[in-house]
């Protein structure tokens, strides 16, 4: 994947040939078909009429008037061009989710960095508890290891080390290498920006401009050369996430972070980015707030916007539920942006070791109508994970699968 515009497009065709085909004469048309069609205008009388019904009407046709032809004429342009023009697109079926080789670790991880280089997949860095759970006052560890998947039937293996641990950044592939923002580890939030490639079986880091201030749990995509990062929050323990709408220019290396405008509404974190058509979209989220003891406090959001260069940003309809921490940068399907998943907030009061995990469902929304719709559910609850495009498929490398539990289940689909 180079920019959000190209996954997976596929817009839906509908055939215009028989709208411009020219209507035969009908001295050129059987006589049964001429009396069927005039029937149907003047008696509504069933195509399945019994035979001897059939020869009336042909005979009736042989010596009908020329306005009569014509009417049967007319409804047969009528019927052919409508069933050409049919403006309703033929809905298509959801991607069918296999698995693919689970990443080698007992715990697995979410936040992981994820991407394509050197015709592999890559899977790096990540965080999780791997001796007691949180609710238990377990400790959460920050991952350097990258994981390295050369075929889709092959064996994962360790390739090599981050420059440091890291999770909870934004990773887009680009031009064949991965590009990765921010972040946390268990300092801080970082603001180094870098490059990884799969080169000859090693890897291969490059440093790009740093962002303009630290920045983990914002979301980013491609669209054309540029790199998006939006939202996200500057400290562990911040109670406001950022408005930030940053941008990078891929293909200059002599560009810097450039701070655009941003989205008419609340600050967020967690959010879903997309890219399609020549647009960039920011899709749910969560605000934060102090609560009365100072520590930071959720409110959830559904609410999307689309940011097109040159003319700015609009509000877009609301998701049909909140999705927070779906997986990131959503897929673009038949036209549509797939957010899988997300958490809805209904298991926010839910004792950790009784949640059920995360809604399947998808949402699927059509950037030509504005309209949101559930298109089918996919067979895994995770959230908190990268979203990344492999060998024409859609790939999901672990996450979290309930509150401090993590995975280490990958899923691909490749769109039908």
């Amino acid at each position: 994947m180079q920019t959000g515009t190209r996954w997976f497009g596929r817009a839906a065709q509908t055939s215009t040939r028989a709208a411009c085909a020219p209507v035969p004469a009908l001295g050129a048309l059987p006589p049964r078909v001429v009396a069927l069609q005039f029937a149907s205008l003047t008696t509504a009388q069933p195509v399945a009429s019994p035979p001897i019904h059939r020869m009336k009407l042909a005979t009736f046709a042989t010596f009908a008037t020329p306005l009569s032809l014509t009417i049967a004429a007319l409804a047969l342009f009528i019927a052919t061009d409508t069933r050409a023009a049919d403006p309703t697109p033929h809905p298509t079926p959801p991607p069918e989710w296999t698995a693919l080789p689970s990443i080698p670790d007992r715990e697995g991880f979410a936040g992981s960095l994820a991407g394509t280089s050197g015709g592999a997949l890559l899977v790096g860095g990540g965080a999780n508890f791997p001796g007691k759970k949180p609710w238990e006052g377990g400790t959460k560890i920050w991952h350097d290891s990258v994981f390295v998947l050369e075929k889709t039937d092959g064996a994962w293996r360790r390739a090599g080390h981050l420059p440091r641990p890291l999770g909870y950044g934004v990773s887009v592939t680009f031009r064949d290498g991965v590009i990765c923002a921010g972040g946390s580890d268990e300092r801080g939030h970082r603001t180094e920006v870098f490059r990884i490639e799969w080169r000859e079986g090693a890897l291969k880091f490059s440093e790009l401009p740093a962002l303009p201030r630290p920045l983990a749990n914002a979301c980013g995509v491609v669209l054309g050369d540029t790199l998006y990062v939006l939202g996200g929050i500057e400290t562990p323990l911040a109670t406001v996430a950022t408005r930030t709408v940053l941008a990078l220019e891929l293909a200059r290396p002599d560009a810097d972070w450039t701070e655009l405008p941003t989205w008419p509404g609340p600050g967020r974190m967690l959010a879903t980015a997309g890219a399609h058509a020549g647009s960039l979209f920011l899709f749910s989220g969560t605000a934060l707030k102090a609560g009365a003891d100072g520590k930071p406090v959720r409110e959830l959001l559904r609410d999307a916007y689309r940011y097109t260069p040159g003319e700015g940003w609009r509000r877009l309809a609301d998701l049909p539920r909140v999705a927070v921490a779906a997986p990131s940068p959503a897929p673009v399907v038949d036209g549509q942006l797939l957010v899988l998943g997300g958490d809805d907030g209904a298991q926010l009061s839910t004792p950790p070791t009784e949640h059920r995990g995360f809604p399947r469902d998808v949402l699927a929304y059509d950037p030509r109508t504005d309209r949101w719709k559930t298109s089918g559910t996919v067979p895994f609850s995770l959230v908190t994970t990268a979203i990344t495009e492999w060998h024409g498929r859609i790939v999901i490398p672990g996450g979290e699968q309930r509150p401090g539990v993590r995975s280490t289940k990958v899923w691909s689909a490749k769109p039908r």
